[in-house]
């Protein structure tokens, strides 16, 4: 029996992120914790705009340039990265933590063969040797059929169903301690979606810690152990999947599950999340923001 790490894969604490805007820096991050354990897949799900991307971007660092961490942490498998410049974060993406993009096709280079993107991670954070092999035996693990030929195609040639699993090949191709997964299936039809989510899945159980990034709950019910729930940058409420769907305890978790279609229920009516209680959020986001303000010393 293997040993479970005890170490996150994944560690943020009360991490706050600004963007500027013209002369001022608005919060868009407010006081973010959240855990994702190895061998678990973690969801972060609210509306869009809740602030689940720049999450995600803050993990990886690849937050845009005219973003900043104004306070908090962020540690991966214990290493804190919170202030790491780009160079060091060249030599953790790929190895320790990768990431699988909403859109395949953004993600790889039109002009280059898969092989070569492909073989690029391989040399960038291994010894390279036997990489043809590798790469091989890397499409085969995520069902793709003639691996030679995916090899030497180019993106464009691929399905969109074809190029998502060579994105998630090479996020697995180093067995990163962390992958972070935003919105993986958003660009793919339904028959394709559960594939490549039972294929996450999969994969997961090598040890890896998965953070799902996605608005869709029927996902977060069938896939994932934990969950956090985030709107307006805030996190309103986590924990284990069933407790949460089972027994809600933020009045916006309730209206996201009110608003899912649940096919175990055919009679279930949905009902649409209520502006008064968005409204509610956004006033409690403003008062934290004041309050902060006024703790840090800084003029609103």
């Amino acid at each position: 029996m293997n040993k479970v790490n005890p170490t996150p894969a994944l560690q943020i604490t009360d991490l706050h992120v600004d963007i500027r805007r013209a002369d001022k820096w608005l919060p868009i991050l407010r006081g973010v914790n959240l855990s994702v354990a190895p061998g678990c897949i973690h969801a972060l799900v609210g509306e869009s705009g809740g602030g689940k991307s720049m999450v995600a971007k803050a993990a990886t660092g690849l937050l845009p340039q005219a973003a900043r961490i104004s306070g908090g942490g962020i540690c991966i498998d214990g290493q804190d990265v919170t202030h790491w410049s780009e160079n060091q974060w060249r030599t953790l993406r790929g190895g320790a933590v990768s990431m699988v993009l909403q859109d395949p096709m953004t993600a790889l280079n039109p002009v280059r063969r898969i092989g070569a993107q492909m073989a690029d991670v391989l040399r960038a954070h291994t010894d390279g040797k036997d990489t043809e092999a590798t790469l091989v035996r890397l499409l085969e693990q995520v069902q793709l059929r003639e691996p030679q030929a995916v090899l030497q195609a180019f993106p464009h040639q691929l399905s969109g169903g074809m190029r998502q699993r060579v994105v998630i090949a090479m996020a697995w191709a180093c067995k990163p301690r962390l992958i972070i997964c935003d919105e993986p299936t958003t660009a793919l039809d339904v028959t394709v979606q559960k594939q490549v989510l039972r294929l996450i899945h999969r994969l997961a159980g090598d040890g890896q810690g998965v953070l799902l990034v996605t608005h869709d709950l029927g996902v977060v019910a069938k896939l994932c152990r934990s969950l956090s729930v985030i709107h307006a940058g805030r996190i309103l409420e986590q924990g284990n999947v069933q407790d949460v769907f089972a027994q809600p305890q933020h009045a916006y978790t309730r209206a996201l599950l009110a608003a899912t279609p649940r096919f175990d229920r055919p009679d279930h009516k949905l009902v649409p999340v209520d502006d008064t209680l968005i409204d509610s959020l956004n006033a409690q986001a403003r008062e934290y923001d004041l309050e902060r303000q006024s703790q840090l010393g800084v003029n609103a």
